[in-house]
C-alpha cells in the first residue's frame, strides 16, 4: 500500500506546475472580476432533444448546437499573449480554451495540451509553464475534459468520469475536432503542424481524437488509459465497491468503440511516441502491455521504471522537447530552449471520485 501511495504522490506531483501567484492568476484572468476558474454561465440555448453520439469520434452534429466563440480573457506578458476563449457546442457546457501564442511574425505550429482527469487547468494561468510551452515559436493551447474541474459541477454526486467514461471520452474527442476548427478559423496557426500532449485520460483521448482529425500530425502520450475489459477490471482508481457496475456487458459495449488499443495499429498520424511508467498504479500492467504492443512502431515506445526515472529522461530534452522536434526538425535537440517547471500536489486516494488536491508545500523544481 505504502509503495503505491509514495507512487501516486510522485505522478501527481509530476502533472501538477507550480501554483500560480495571485499577480499571474490576475493577469492571466484579464477582464471582469477576473475569475475562470468559476464554473462558466451557460448563456445558449441548444435543444437537449438529441443525444450526443459518444460512440462515433468524428460525429459533431447529432446532439450538439453551432458553435460559438468569445473572448473572455486576455492578458499581454513579453514573450507571449494569453486569451481565454470561451466556446460553446453542447448544452450546459461552455469550455474555457486557452490559448498562449508567442509573440512572433505569421503564423506558428501549435500544440494542443490535455491533462489527467483530475487536472484544474491552472497550469494555463502560470507564466512560467506559458513561457516554456511556446519557447521555440509554439503556441500552447489547453483545456480540460468533460466531467473534470468546472466541467464537473452541477453533476449528481454519484457520477464522475469513470462512471460516465463514454461521455468523458467521446465528447471530449469531439471538443478537440470543434477546437481545431477553431484554430483553424482564427488564422494565425500553421495547422499542417499540428501535435498534442496527452496524459492519462488525457493521452487516450489524444489517440482517439488523432483517429478522427489527421490534421494532428504527432502525438505524445504518457501513460494512456486503455483496453478497457482489463483496465476496468484491474484499476485501482475504482472502488471495489462500484466496480461490478463498470464490468456489465452494457457498460463495456458503451466504451468497446473508444477503446485506444483499437486504433493505434492502424493510425495514420505521422509521428507518435508512448511513455510508460511501470510503476503507474491507475492503469495495469495487462492493459499497459496491450497498448504498448499496438504502437505502430516500437522504436518510439519509451518505459521507465519509476516516475523519477521518467523525469531525469525530460532533463535533456525537457516536457514537450520531443514533439516540439517533431512538428520543426531544426530546432536544438537539447531542450536549451526550456527552462524549468515546478511540481507540485497531491493524489486522490484510489477509487475516491470526489478527493481534492490540495497543494503541496514541499515543491520540487526541475525541468520539464
Amino acid at each position: 500500500m505504502r509503495p503505491r501511495i509514495i507512487f501516486l504522490l510522485l505522478f501527481v506531483l509530476l502533472a501538477l506546475p507550480m501554483w500560480a501567484n495571485p499577480q499571474q492568476d490576475k493577469a492571466a484572468a484579464g477582464k471582469g472580476d477576473g475569475s475562470t476558474k468559476d464554473a462558466p454561465s451557460d448563456s445558449r440555448k441548444q435543444p437537449d432533444s438529441e443525444k450526443e453520439n459518444w460512440g462515433v469520434l468524428n460525429d459533431l452534429t447529432t446532439g450538439l448546437g453551432i458553435p460559438s466563440y468569445t473572448e473572455f480573457a486576455r492578458d499581454e506578458q513579453p514573450e507571449f499573449v494569453r486569451q481565454v476563449i470561451r466556446m460553446q457546442w453542447r448544452a450546459h457546457d461552455p469550455i474555457d480554451l486557452w490559448v498562449i501564442r508567442p509573440k512572433v511574425n505569421g503564423k506558428v505550429p501549435v500544440v494542443l495540451y490535455l491533462y489527467g482527469n483530475y487536472d484544474n487547468g491552472d497550469r494555463f494561468r502560470d507564466n512560467g509553464w506559458c513561457k516554456r510551452a511556446t519557447a521555440g515559436g509554439f503556441a500552447a493551447v489547453g483545456f480540460v475534459s468533460d466531467l473534470t474541474d468546472y466541467r464537473f459541477r452541477f453533476r449528481p454526486l454519484k457520477q464522475w468520469f469513470v462512471s460516465e467514461l463514454a461521455e468523458s471520452i467521446g465528447s471530449t474527442v469531439h471538443d478537440a475536432q470543434f477546437i481545431l476548427n477553431y484554430l483553424t478559423d482564427r488564422g494565425d496557426m500553421d495547422m499542417d503542424h499540428v501535435g498534442m500532449f496527452g496524459m492519462g485520460s488525457g493521452a487516450t483521448i489524444a489517440i482517439l481524437a488523432a483517429q478522427a482529425d489527421q490534421r494532428i500530425k504527432t502525438l505524445d502520450l504518457l501513460d494512456p488509459w486503455g483496453d478497457w475489459p482489463a483496465w476496468l477490471k484491474q484499476s485501482p482508481l475504482i472502488g471495489e465497491d462500484e466496480r461490478s457496475k463498470y464490468l456489465t456487458p452494457e457498460f463495456l459495449k458503451s466504451v468497446s468503440t473508444l477503446d485506444p488499443v483499437a486504433y493505434l495499429p492502424s493510425l495514420k498520424t505521422q509521428h507518435i511516441r508512448l511513455q510508460q511508467t511501470l510503476s503507474e498504479p491507475e492503469t495495469p500492467k495487462a492493459a499497459k502491455d496491450r497498448i504498448a504492443a499496438a504502437l505502430p512502431d516500437p522504436t518510439e515506445l519509451a518505459q521507465y521504471a519509476t516516475p523519477m526515472d521518467m523525469l531525469k529522461s525530460w532533463q535533456t530534452t525537457g516536457l514537450s522537447g520531443w514533439i516540439k522536434q517533431q512538428m520543426r526538425p531544426n530546432l536544438p535537440k537539447d531542450g536549451s530552449d526550456e527552462g524549468k517547471v515546478a511540481l507540485s500536489g497531491t493524489a486522490p486516494a484510489p477509487g475516491n471520485s470526489d478527493a481534492k488536491r490540495p497543494s503541496d508545500k514541499n515543491d520540487e523544481t526541475l525541468k520539464p
